[in-house]
């Protein structure tokens, strides 16, 4: 349409549609004239503040981690985090094996405001067994890569020593491969920034990592595991919408909490579809815990929860099985 703007990156008149674009230069078609505006690094930041003002456009930059602060004034009240990541060799953790392991360690406060990033750690490891093309492929890591290396587990040791909590994006999955590592992981307290956050209630429509990140406003190099641990800290760290404080505010809320994990044992096998309908999940009593369905309610909720289990599972008076979970046995792989 006459008088429209048609904005794109110049490509070569003679050169066919599956060229690469001219980076550093911008075509601007305006009334039938072309003139063109040569961009360098220090106007790109304008340039994108440009496109999102305009309302037409999303964009995403590359995210730079956060530096090191080594000489820091402690601050009264702070505390330390340590962020984990781990890539293995396959999804069960008795039999796969860890192959790379990264940790971002960073200061919060009680209301989970972000501090300072105050350390990193990344280290491969050759496994027993060859690293499939299938791994390699989600991952980014192949053989070569890992061949001769090793995970020294005293520096994996003293960094986790400060640390107060440890996160993951999948602690169920992260925990035990971290624990079969090293037993110092088992000590601390644990948060899975996947399950613990609400992220529907605040706008998203997802909750892996390079989604929310992307809503964020940003893109990384994801599957790596230090990448992804930078790339979870300001997803933790980047206000919600409708909210007046961060993932990581709520997240610390949730593993504060104490659970009731009620294991309805000998439950009527009719009842299986009621049970599931209510959020009971199976356990196979493969790793050690009982073979039934169980559930994890707050204390809060442990009255009306036993309630339905009389009135609608057993009919009858029960007292279930219940173990009282806290952080510190959360995303275990038998607990």
């Amino acid at each position: 349409m006459q008088g429209q703007a048609d904005l794109f990156l110049g490509l070569d008149e003679a050169a066919g549609p599956f060229q690469k674009p001219v980076s550093s230069q911008i075509q601007v078609k305006l009334q039938g004239q072309q003139r063109a505006l040569r961009l360098d690094p220090a106007n790109f930041e304008p340039a994108a503040n440009a496109l999102e003002a305009s309302g037409q456009y999303r964009i995403l930059r590359r995210l730079q981690p956060r530096p090191v602060v080594t000489s820091r004034i402690a601050v009264p009240g702070q505390k330390v985090a340590v962020i984990v990541d781990t890539e293995t060799t396959g999804l069960d953790h008795t039999r796969d094996e860890v192959i790379e392991i990264g940790m971002v360690a960073f200061s919060y406060d009680e209301d989970g405001r972000i501090g300072d990033v105050v350390d990193t750690f990344n280290a491969l490891r050759e496994p027993s067994v060859p690293i499939t093309p299938e791994i390699t492929r989600l991952t980014g890591i192949t053989p070569d890569m890992v061949k001769g290396q090793m995970i020294d587990l005293d520096p994996v040791e003293a960094f986790i020593q400060p640390a107060h909590l440890v996160i993951a994006h999948n602690a169920r999955f992260d925990r035990p491969f971290c624990e079969r590592l090293s037993q110092a992981f088992s000590l601390k307290a644990w948060a899975c920034s996947h399950a613990e956050v609400s992220w529907s209630d605040f706008g998203f429509e997802g909750s892996k990592l390079g989604y929310l990140l992307s809503q964020c406003g940003w893109f990384h190099q994801g599957h790596r595991a230090v990448e992804d641990c930078h790339a979870l800290l300001e997803v933790l760290a980047a206000p919600l919408r409708g909210d007046t404080g961060c993932a990581m505010s709520h997240l610390l809320a949730s593993a504060r909490k104490a659970l009731l994990r009620i294991w309805a044992e000998g439950s009527p096998f009719d009842m299986k579809d009621e049970l599931k309908k209510r959020g009971y999940r199976w356990s196979d009593g493969n790793d050690g815990r009982p073979k039934s369905w169980f559930i994890e309610v707050t204390e809060d909720a442990y009255e009306a929860e036993m309630k339905f289990l009389r009135q609608e599972i057993y009919c009858r008076d029960v007292e279930p099985f219940t173990q009282r979970i806290t952080a510190f046995e959360r995303f275990r792989a038998a607990s």
